[in-house]
């Protein structure tokens, strides 16, 4: 019984995985847009991305810069 099950369950997963033609047409101005829309994205992703590490990092360089003028300052010539 337990084989028979296995047997159907990969069976199943064979018709699944099995490529399929879809029957359909992408015209020129679908596929712009659905590039598009792929490309705006990923770009939001990465400028999501590239402002949670970017913003920190400038606080953390302006602090360092700050202090080294505080120093500067303080040292007589």
């Amino acid at each position: 019984m337990q084989s028979i099950l296995i047997f159907l369950l990969m069976f199943i997963a064979l018709l699944l995985a099995a490529p399929q033609g879809a029957g359909a047409y992408v015209g020129p101005g679908a596929g712009i847009a659905a590039i598009g829309t792929v490309i705006a994205v990923i770009g939001a992703i990465v400028l999501a991305i590239v402002g949670f590490i970017w913003y920190p990092i400038k606080r953390l360089l302006a602090k360092f810069k700050k202090k080294r003028m505080n120093d500067q300052k303080g040292t007589p010539s």
